[in-house]
């Protein structure tokens, strides 16, 4: 039992020191001297027979085993966690949740259903981080990551939550300064406000007679997320092209109308929640993406 228990330790010094960036931060928190946290890292190392930390005076690094034994002992001490958790409280799914949204869905249709979550699990702490850059999930950077669009291959379990079309939208008072577009060539001749993450030109797709084409699109301003574009073009900037998630309630209070609709294509994107799967899985976690399958699918 004291060799397990060690063991366990161990796991928990390794990921403080990755977690905290160095021996003594990682000292500070687990109430231990930087001397013996090295000691630590240096029997992990020894009983593995490989190198897990580059260490350089001013910072640390992973190897690829240690990238590896990382992600183990996240995983590790989330079951240790959870079991310890559950049993204490009869069973209730508790503890830590790290969960990654992107910013304008995060923004608009998670964290508005954070409240519910947490009413009906008060033991689940919810750590939320809104960002548009991918998070590893599988290196135990979030335990749940909210994506859109196709996924990677990888090792992660995933669950389709729902998915999201995409409009074109403009303001009145655009349309009625620069006149309403018949046709998608007639955006040629309208300032068209495009997403700034895509490394080719601006391409907008449509549909007419059962054939699908694209058109390149040019605009004066360009942003990295579908919530700020909706707000440009609500202000009479100019035309978006968005997912309806992010100007659904524009459009129903009027500040935004659809344009160019019998010309969608109808293209969607999945929206997935993607967790290191399997029978091990918390019990918060699987509640969570229960919760959102039921909740983002009414």
């Amino acid at each position: 039992m004291a060799a397990d228990t060690d063991r366990a330790r161990s796991l928990e010094i390794f990921a403080a020191v990755i977690d905290t960036g160095s021996f003594s931060a990682a000292g500070r928190l687990l109430k231990l001297t930087p001397s013996a946290i090295s000691r630590t890292i240096d029997r992990i190392e020894a009983r593995l027979g490989v190198r897990l930390l580059l260490r350089t005076t001013r910072a640390l690094s992973l190897t690829a085993e240690g990238q590896a034994y990382l992600q183990s002992a996240r995983r590790i001490l989330a079951d240790l966690d959870d079991a310890e958790q559950q049993i204490a409280d009869q069973g209730a799914p508790r503890g830590r949740l790290r969960v990654s949204a992107a910013l304008s869905h995060g923004r608009l249709c998670i964290v508005p259903l954070l409240g519910d979550f947490v009413a009906l699990h008060p033991h689940i702490l919810v750590e939320i981080a809104l960002t548009d850059t991918v998070v590893d999930v599988a290196a135990g950077q979030a335990d749940v990551a909210i994506r859109f669009g196709p996924l990677a291959d990888s090792t992660l379990t995933a669950r389709k939550l729902g998915e999201s079309g995409r409009v074109i939208v403009a303001s009145p008072d655009y349309l009625a300064r620069h006149g309403t577009p018949r046709t998608p060539e007639d955006l040629r001749a309208h300032n068209c406000l495009n997403f700034n993450f895509r490394r080719v030109d601006p391409i907008w797709p449509f549909v007419r007679d059962g054939e699908e084409f694209c058109l390149p699109m040019k605009g004066n301003i360009e942003a990295n997320n579908g919530e700020t574009l909706g707000q440009l073009a609500a202000i009479g900037v100019g035309i978006a092209r968005v997912g309806t998630f992010s100007v659904a309630s524009q459009i129903a209070s009027g500040r935004l109308v659809p344009v160019l609709e019998e010309f969608n294509p109808g293209d969607v994107e999945a929206i997935h929640a993607v967790f290191v799967g399997g029978m091990n899985t918390p019990a918060r976690l699987r509640v969570f993406v229960d919760f959102l399958a039921d909740r983002l699918n009414r």
